[in-house]
């Protein structure tokens, strides 16, 4: 390990078993930049991952957590991914997206697929791998 990896909390959010996923923005230095991606944030000096993925959801969109369980830990060469899993008690339009170039509720099809379209983008867009291999394993053992 060259360089302290990441440390950062996501959250599966899902509803009538779709998927609440963030295309992330369209900026070359970011982390996949126009994918879709889980919702969720760096962890702060001094934050647990719980503590950070409540902050962050609520930055993100507005959405306070109810009660979550954490799903995994996914390291790799540069981060350290802390997943963890709740409904979405709300409706779409009662979300705010503050990051982002939208949002939407992905369907175990599309997110098999690997792409699903952004009417914001104009475009179908990719599934990040990362996003996209964690909501597989969690699909596989949540049915």
């Amino acid at each position: 390990m060259s360089k302290e990896q990441v440390q950062v909390a996501i959250a599966i959010l899902y509803r009538n078993n779709q998927f609440l996923m963030q295309l992330r923005d369209d900026i070359p230095t970011i982390p996949y930049p126009a994918h879709w991606a889980l919702f969720g944030g760096h962890i702060e000096p001094g934050e647990t991952p719980e503590i950070a993925v409540e902050r962050e959801i609520l930055e993100e969109i507005g959405y306070v957590l109810p009660p979550f369980a954490k799903f995994g830990c996914y390291p790799d060469e540069t981060v350290v991914r802390h997943v963890f899993h709740a409904p979405l008690l709300v409706e779409l339009d009662q979300l705010v997206l503050n990051e982002g170039w939208d949002m939407g509720l992905l369907t175990p099809d599309d997110i098999r697929k690997g792409k699903f379209y952004s009417a914001n983008a104009g475009a179908e867009k990719p599934i990040g791998s990362a996003a996209q291999q964690i909501l597989l394993e969690f699909m596989e053992i949540s049915h």
